[in-house]
């Protein structure tokens, strides 16, 4: 009696491609949080710049994007919220 195969075997070139995609996706992954972690510390150390510093810098508070946390004391709050 012959055997009857569902699924063709992959080849071992295959195989070795599909281990590459998937440790390539990893590492781009992995890269990608350590780009997010990276500019998250640099906002927050931008906003613990006080303005006269950030002027030194050639930036503005207003028009860079980051604020202090404690710039807005409720915004961790439901009070705003209808």
């Amino acid at each position: 009696m012959v055997a009857i195969h569902l699924h063709q075997p992959r080849s071992r070139a295959r195989r070795h491609d599909e281990i590459r995609f998937w440790r390539d996706a990893g590492c781009r992954v992995v890269a990608t949080l350590g780009e997010w972690r990276r500019r998250a510390r640099d906002r927050a150390e931008l906003a613990a710049l006080d303005e006269r510093t950030l002027a030194d810098i050639g930036l503005r508070r207003n028009i860079t994007g980051f604020h202090r946390s404690d710039d807005y004391p409720n915004a961790n709050t439901n009070e705003d919220r209808i």
